[in-house]
């Protein structure tokens, strides 16, 4: 039974120092809008949406290297990051303004915690650069890893995804002057303490687990087996929304903050271009509304969007709703190496869909998604894998089914037997299963799609050699609707123009009696 809850989709918030890659794109980006789509086709109130975290000290490091203010970086990025979304047909209206409106409701977020003694304050060492005498945080500070031992950037690391603040990174260096000599000095900052809310965290991560995948909650169940880590609130940097507490003067709010109020608001300002107003602008993520919380991000992310911003609404009392489930998905890497902005080892969206049509090429990111643990992007076999097993079974399928359409008798419709009920009524479980969020994997679901083309272009191959009777024509159309109607999700072009050209795409309905020979449209 498909369920009422309205539902609030988060993919990670991008940072605008550069455009999205194809990492990025396979990752949370296309992994949120499939499973948006599937949600929206089964009737339910949907709002898919993110926010450009402007204010990570990455933007700083980034403009630095790039010779340009970080305001003319995150300018030029949020464009490259909005036509990225829409060229990969990220159902999205957009990305919501760093505006005004924006600031109030993260500062109206952390004043609230603050009011309600949820603060601590904290005398803290910080990395420090003896030259230029500023604290180094998170992107302006590598290092190594105490965890894992391997290089690392402070807050968390990106290869075993533990949690290092203050002191903990290994060896730090200044991230924009390698050579500038480090030290730790000390300062007093406010900080929100995770360990007062272990009870609650580990009820909702004994809740909520089993619709994690096993590495991510792998690393949320070592993480609580140690003392949890004050989370920073405030730090003494320049780049980003000033702190309004008079105890830490001229620090600015710890960027990661920022993330759990700007969802809130990107939630406000997507309800309401699709025409739902409200005036409070936290009023979706009320705990009284009941909705399906759900984020989506990358494996180095797992302690930001699975812990951190967890405490953070679970300091608010009982003012918010929790997450059901995180997706996480794993690196995806480039001929055998991680995706890199810095080092230019990437291909974005627009390179990608001048190699194929969006919807082969979001079937092959689909398909090859890292759900579960690092995959490859190869740009030598992408074109012959995506003709082997999609194009050009599709597109075979799609003219047999055309011939028989042809020839079918005068009637309107064809009927649809017991069997052939039965075998769309599978196929439809099939993909149920794919788009569940128990078992969510865009993945499984193109991996359905190309095992079911073959079989049925094999079954009307057969059909065109013989006299095939009505009923077996209706069979073999049912199941094709099927196919298209789990399809669709991933190949949001090709859906479109079957719904267009009077196909019925609903997940919902059961299989029909009877059914009109249809054309599948062809893939580019």
């Amino acid at each position: 039974m498909t369920s009422s809850r309205p539902v609030i989709l988060i993919p990670a918030t991008p940072t605008p120092n550069g455009d999205l890659h194809v990492g990025h794109l396979a990752g949370p980006y296309l992994s949120a809008d499939i499973y948006a789509r599937r949600q929206r086709a089964l009737g339910r109130e949907v709002v898919l949406t993110t926010c450009t975290d402007d204010s990570q000290s990455y933007v700083v490091a980034s403009a630095r290297r790039k010779g340009v203010t970080p305001g003319e970086l995150v300018a030029g990025a949020t464009s490259a990051i909005e036509k990225s979304l829409h060229a990969m047909g990220i159902s999205m209206d957009g990305l919501p303004p760093i505006d005004d409106t924006y600031r109030t409701t993260v500062l109206d977020f952390v004043r609230r915690l603050h009011d309600d003694g949820r603060l601590r304050l904290r005398t803290v060492r910080l990395p420090y650069a003896e030259t230029t005498g500023t604290f180094l945080y998170d992107g302006l500070v590598g290092g190594e890893c105490p965890v894992c031992l391997v290089p690392s950037s402070a807050g968390a690391c990106e290869g075993c995804g533990h949690p290092n603040n203050f002191t903990e990174l290994l060896r730090p260096y200044n991230v924009l002057d390698p050579d500038e000599p480090v030290s730790h000095r000390e300062c007093t900052i406010w900080v929100l303490p995770a360990e007062e809310y272990r009870e609650r965290i580990e009820e909702h991560f004994a809740r909520v687990s089993p619709l994690w995948r096993p590495h991510a909650a792998q690393l949320v169940r070592e993480i609580l087996a140690r003392p949890l880590p004050d989370i920073p609130v405030t730090v003494p940097g320049e780049w980003g929304i000033e702190a309004p507490f008079e105890e830490t003067p001229g620090q600015i709010l710890y960027p990661w903050i920022e993330a759990m109020p700007a969802s809130i608001y990107a939630t406000w300002w997507a309800a309401g271009r699709q025409g739902d107003i409200r005036t409070e602008t936290d009023a979706h993520w009320r705990a009284d509304q009941d909705a399906e919380l759900v984020y989506f991000h990358g494996f180095d992310n797992v302690y930001h969007w699975g812990l951190m911003d967890l405490v953070m609404l679970l300091a608010h009392g009982d003012r918010y709703i929790t997450p059901a489930a995180n997706v996480c998905n794993e690196f995806y890497e480039l001929d055998h190496a991680k995706f890199s902005t810095s080092r230019q080892h990437l291909i974005n969206s627009t390179e990608l869909l001048l190699d194929a049509p969006r919807d082969v090429a979001r079937f092959f990111l689909a398909l090859t998604a890292p759900e579960h643990h690092r995959t490859n992007f190869d740009r030598k076999n992408f074109r012959a894998l995506v003709d082997e097993r999609l194009t050009t079974p599709w597109n075979d399928l799609a003219a047999a089914l055309a011939q028989l359409a042809a020839g079918a008798s005068g009637d309107s419709t064809l009927p649809v037997g017991p069997e052939g009920r039965r075998r769309a009524a599978a196929i439809a479980d099939r993909f149920a299963l794919a788009y569940g969020l128990r078992s969510f994997s865009p993945a499984q679901a193109a991996d359905t799609v190309v095992q079911q083309i073959a079989r049925l272009r094999g079954a009307a191959e057969a059909a065109l050699a013989g006299a095939a009777a009505p009923q077996d024509l209706g069979n073999l159309f049912a199941q094709a609707a099927a196919v298209l109607t789990g399809a669709a999700p991933i190949l949001v072009d090709t859906a479109e123009q079957a719904v267009a050209a009077g196909v019925d795409l609903d997940p919902a309905a059961p299989p029909a009696e009877r059914i009109a020979p249809f054309t599948l449209p062809r893939l580019g």
